[in-house]
């Protein structure tokens, strides 16, 4: 991939963006496509691990995002 993924070990992010479940005290797994001008595009919440990076793709090409070189 190119562009930048989130790691998020003080949980701040997560509770911002609140996708932090109290109870388990761990995020959901929720993909959140934002544009460069810092706009949410698009969340998904049916994550699925086996097709993840096909599903990504799909809504990148969606989201009109050009393929990297």
């Amino acid at each position: 991939m190119d562009f930048p993924i989130l790691s998020d070990p003080k949980k701040s992010v997560a509770t911002a963006y609140g996708v932090l479940d109290p109870g388990e005290g761990v995020a959901n797994r929720w993909t959140f496509y934002i544009g460069k001008d810092g706009k949410v595009l698009r969340i998904d919440k049916e994550i699925h691990t086996r097709t993840a990076g096909a599903d990504v793709a799909a809504a990148l090409a969606e989201l009109g995002v050009a393929r990297a070189p």
